[in-house]
């Protein structure tokens, strides 16, 4: 079964069309040969079932399957309708009434309650799902059905997507090493005053020793992989606004996981007055008196780093010899809700992340990723000497709009690189640190940049966390310095002290 639609209608008209009621008959019944099926495969367009006049209304319900769906039926025949009677008889067509709107869709399982906008009723029936939609000519124009319907199949979709297990393939893993630590490095770390929680949750106060290790992870990375692949170092943005968003395609489902940023409605001290009063003399913070001074959200601390690096490029056509373009930013700390996933250094709200972007035609930016699989295969054997593997992901957003193939093929995709850490034991889940993906045209195609020469542009990012590296390394190595590799010492240097207390 595909999905099916049947709308119950009506065009308003200026007076009784009932004198039209012959001619209105013959259009009905051509349409339903002609305008309904242009675009759909033989025998699948819309068709108009039934109709009547009633006083300045004709009534008509449609039928359609997903080719030529019901409110697009209504919204093809509304012209050449008014055309029609308009001309012989002096009627014209005001506008289109919606009685009700019903779309059914093939589904496994219920999808469980759920809150859609202009959707009243949601019933799951042995393998059907029936939609209830509350909608008007306004919601038809502007195509809010197929909006919805799109959602619903995203929905189904994500019911059969395995996760990451299904979706995994090893590439490539290090030889076993030998591991002398099998503690838990962030405890460690605490211990011996490397670093202390923050007052917000999941943030981490680095110490000098955690600071040295996380600049040296830095520089291995300007002169190991930035430099030598001729990358130029750029500030994006902290704060992200919903238009990025929007344009990034995260604002399709980044709300769980996103820190909001509210301005203030005003900066008149006296607005804010009673606030300031109301500390001053409890001295507790009135938060939720400042929630009705503060405006509603603009967006939120950076979430994902490459989408503020686009505005950059945005609308731009940039002459095709200055491809593949490469930037790279580390300017600020990157912001996620993890709702109780959080786990010592390696799973924390803030974190710090050397973000790596690049673009240009499909073929420079698939070669650049191997370029720098190339860079990372040697620090992590050379310098930081891990054990380690990379995988193969297909993400999500390709599982859902079936490009599996595209995945499959090496070009459009996710690689991970994981780590096992020595105190979860043998057999241990492992730990992604690391990750190159090739986007594809998502990015110059969502933020309009065009190339002089009229090809495609595609383009990739590259995350460093630096949380994520010093928890894979410190787990394997310790904290003990005489026990990292010798290359890596000679970057670090005499590790500092820190701050000594009572």
């Amino acid at each position: 079964m595909e999905s099916h639609f049947t709308l119950k209608g009506s065009f308003k008209t200026s007076a009784d069309a009932s004198p039209a009621k012959d001619v209105i008959d013959a259009f009905f019944t051509e349409a339903n040969e002609t305008i309904l099926t242009k675009g759909a495969p033989e025998g699948e367009g819309a068709r108009i079932v039934e109709w009547d006049i009633a006083g300045d209304r004709i009534n008509l319900t449609v039928e359609s399957g997903k080719h030529v769906r019901a409110h697009d039926a209504m919204l093809r025949i509304r012209k050449p309708l008014a055309a029609i009677i308009g001309k012989e008889f002096k009627v014209g067509v005001r506008g289109i009434d919606v009685e009700s709107y019903i779309i059914e869709i093939p589904s496994e399982n219920p999808l469980g309650e759920l809150k859609i906008p202009h959707v009243s009723n949601i019933v799951y029936d042995e393998g059907v799902i029936t939609l209830t939609l509350d909608v008007g000519e306004a919601e038809l124009e502007k195509r809010v059905p197929d909006r919805i319907l799109t959602l619903m199949e995203d929905k189904i979709a994500a019911q059969s997507y395995g996760g990451k297990g299904e979706h995994w393939e090893i590439l490539w893993e290090s030889e076993k090493k030998e591991f002398t630590f099998s503690e838990d490095p962030t405890q460690e770390m605490v211990k011996q005053g490397w670093l202390k929680r923050g007052s917000s949750r999941g943030q981490w106060i680095h110490g000098a020793q955690s600071t040295r290790l996380f600049r040296t992870f830095e520089r291995i990375v300007i002169d190991e992989l930035l430099d030598p692949l001729g990358y130029n170092e750029m500030i994006f943005p902290k704060l992200v606004t919903w238009e990025v968003w929007e344009k990034s395609g995260h604002a399709k489902g980044v709300y769980p996981e996103i820190y909001y940023v509210c301005p203030p409605k005003t900066r008149d001290p006296k607005y804010w007055e009673e606030v300031s009063d109301y500390y001053k003399v409890t001295h507790e913070v009135p938060t939720a008196m400042i929630k009705d001074k503060i405006g509603d959200p603009i967006g939120g601390m950076c979430y994902a780093q490459c989408p503020p690096f686009w505005p950059f490029l945005q609308g731009e056509t940039i002459p095709t010899d200055e491809f593949p373009i490469k930037v790279f930013d580390r300017s600020g700390t990157s912001h996620r809700y993890e709702s109780g996933g959080i786990h010592g250094m390696e799973r924390v709200d803030e974190f710090h992340r050397v973000e790596i972007v690049w673009t240009g035609t499909p073929e420079q930016v698939v070669a650049h990723s191997k370029e720098l699989q190339e860079r990372y295969l040697h620090i992590f054997n050379d310098i930081l000497d891990l054990e380690w593997r990379k995988a193969w992901v297909t993400p999500w957003f390709m599982a859902q709009e079936g490009l599996d193939g595209i995945s499959e093929q090496g070009e459009i995709g996710t690689i991970d690189y994981e780590a096992p850490l020595p105190y979860r034991g043998e057999g241990g889940e492992w730990l992604e640190f690391q990750n190159v993906s090739v986007n594809g045209n998502k990015y110059p195609s969502g933020f309009n940049v065009k190339c002089q020469s009229g090809e495609e542009l595609w383009s990739g990012c590259s995350g460093v966390g630096l949380e994520r590296w010093a928890s894979a390394f410190l787990a394997q190595k310790g904290l003990d310095p005489e026990n990292w590799p010798e290359e890596f010492r000679k970057r670090v240097g005499k590790m500092p002290k820190g701050i000594r207390f009572l």
